[in-house]
């Protein structure tokens, strides 16, 4: 097993090659404590050496130079995995995502978020040629998606959701995606939310203390895995349903621990 592997990367079962094929995985964060290291962390792994797998990451949120700043830190040279085919980086940003999401374009009639899935979908078939190649579609921030969409229609972040996820079924593809729960305490939780928590295998939340702010402990984690993983030996192996945990937040990386576990 890496030894490098942390309380997260069990959990999501990374000390197993490619635990998320075909897996859906919800990250939820709140204003109080941002879920962004997570997604940082999967990134990583995903792009380990020590694996073949593949990358497609949607950035609703920040440019390419964010996160191979971010990733540079924990070990990760994004430049290096684009030149090796090993990640497609899609900046929504510099492809002004509110035109890219408005309705029907053209004589085709088709949908700017179809349109998107399609380039994705052709993507991930160029991509998969590799064998045992597992491929992972990112999405940095579904908030940002649905508020792309509001001028056209909020029903294409559904339409977008169902798409990706056919991915997982006919690619064998993983989806994961990042969305920030609290923004809509004082609304009714939109369709598309909805069905993610209902899509996913494993939910993780990110979330301040219950105990309130301390300086050596930044936040909790909970990871709900509502399915299998499977095993080098072929079966399928449970891991625990529910898990727990607390983290500090570090220059280079993330330290995780049990609760009252913490190292100074």
């Amino acid at each position: 097993m890496d030894r490098s592997v942390n309380l997260l990367d069990l959990a999501l079962g990374f000390d197993e090659p490619s635990p998320l094929r075909g897996k859906v995985v919800l990250i939820e964060d709140c204003v109080e404590t941002s879920g962004s290291f997570v997604l940082h962390q999967m990134m990583k792994r995903v792009l380990s050496p020590h694996s073949s797998d593949a990358l497609i990451f949607l950035a609703f949120a920040r440019p390419f130079s964010h996160y191979d700043r971010v990733l540079r830190k924990l070990g990760c040279n994004l430049s290096t995995q684009k030149t090796n085919n090993r990640l497609v980086f899609v900046d929504m940003l510099m492809m002004k995502c509110s035109g890219i999401l408005e309705g029907p374009d053209g004589d085709d009639n088709v949908s700017g978020v179809a349109k998107l899935f399609r380039e994705i979908q052709g993507t991930v078939r160029k991509l998969g040629n590799v064998t045992n190649r597992n491929i992972t579609v990112m999405v940095d921030d579904m908030s940002l998606l649905e508020i792309a969409a509001t001028n056209s229609n909020s029903d294409h972040v559904l339409d977008f959701l169902h798409y990706c996820h056919t991915l997982t079924c006919e690619s064998n593809c993983s989806l994961v995606t990042l969305n920030h729960e609290d923004i809509y305490s004082s609304m009714e939780r939109p369709a598309y939310l909805l069905q993610m928590v209902c899509l996913a295998d494993i939910v993780i939340k990110a979330e301040p203390l219950a105990s309130g702010l301390a300086n050596d402990v930044h936040g909790q984690l909970t990871v709900v895995n509502k399915g299998m993983i499977s095993s080098k030996s072929g079966k399928g192996s449970s891991r625990n349903k529910l898990q727990n945990f607390q983290f500090r937040i570090k220059e280079n990386g993330i330290e995780y621990f049990y609760p009252g576990c913490s190292r100074s």
